[in-house]
């Protein structure tokens, strides 16, 4: 991978994180055109979540500050509520990590048809939300778990963990503007986590055609950083105006690119 393909795809994963277009779906897509190197793209995909985390952590800080305080206050309070929310929203996407892990990373590996068809079905879950009527529930551990499900369902490459996760929650008639927070802060500790044991694990052989892997890789996490806190930002108000429809146009258009070079072998 070249410093200018990780400048690329890191774009691409800040953006494609937090919109509701599916970041996984848009990476695989782009290693297929720039064709880059599978032991790369593994390091990469780490790096840029990392970059997309830290970003998420940065637009949220003082919602995760106010969080934290109740937490540590070992009361029952709206914080610490909303931090059992968040644990129960983990338990989905931890049984599918813990079970079936090696075979949806199987998945990854030039599959752009499943790519293509998990597109489709995102286009179709924000259509559905974007037609139900605006809500103006809070966030309860049942919602949480459900949208948790959501987010388990959603390591499939194409399927757009925002756009499920945010989607689940509308169709459950969680106002916007906390279906969107909700989403972004619930994914934190969980990328945190694979990210370490990925780390535990060790590392695969790199190769990097010639350039420095550390600067290709630190390319494109600050280019992913950047680029999310963008995103970030951008999708939250997007959400609170109920703007889904044209990312549910998006991913069609997509879904039928990616199903389109996965056939033809492009």
């Amino acid at each position: 991978m070249s410093i200018w393909q990780s400048i690329a795809m890191g774009a691409v994963q800040g953006l494609t994180e937090f919109l509701p277009v599916s970041s996984s779906g848009h990476l695989e897509i782009a290693g297929a055109l720039f064709r880059t190197d599978g032991a790369d793209n593994l390091w990469f995909t780490l790096m840029v979540h990392l970059a997309t985390v830290l970003a998420s952590i940065v637009v949220f800080r003082r919602e995760i500050f106010r969080i934290l305080q109740g937490v540590f206050r070992f009361t029952l309070n709206d914080q610490s509520v909303y931090f059992l929310n968040i644990v129960v929203s983990m338990l989905p996407i931890l049984f599918v990590g813990l079970l079936f892990k090696d075979k949806i990373e199987a998945l990854f590996n030039d599959n752009l048809v499943f790519v293509g068809a998990m597109l489709l079905l995102t286009a179709v879950l924000l259509a559905l939300s974007h037609f139900t009527r605006p809500g103006t529930r809070p966030i309860t551990p049942k919602r949480a778990f459900i949208v948790g499900i959501a987010q388990a369902v959603a390591v499939l490459p194409g399927l757009s963990r925002s756009g499920a996760t945010i989607s689940a929650a509308l169709l459950q008639g969680v106002k916007r503007d906390q279906a969107a927070r909700f989403s972004f802060l619930m994914v934190v500790i969980p990328i945190l986590g694979m990210s370490f044991l990925d780390l535990v694990k060790g590392a695969p052989k790199v190769s990097t055609g010639g350039e420095s892997f550390v600067i290709t890789m630190l390319a494109g996490f600050v280019t992913a950083f950047l680029t999310g806190l963008f995103a970030c930002k951008v999708m939250v108000r997007l959400v609170s105006r109920g703007k889904l429809i044209w990312f549910a146009a998006y991913c069609v258009a997509a879904g039928i690119t990616a199903i389109i070079l996965g056939l033809t072998g492009v």
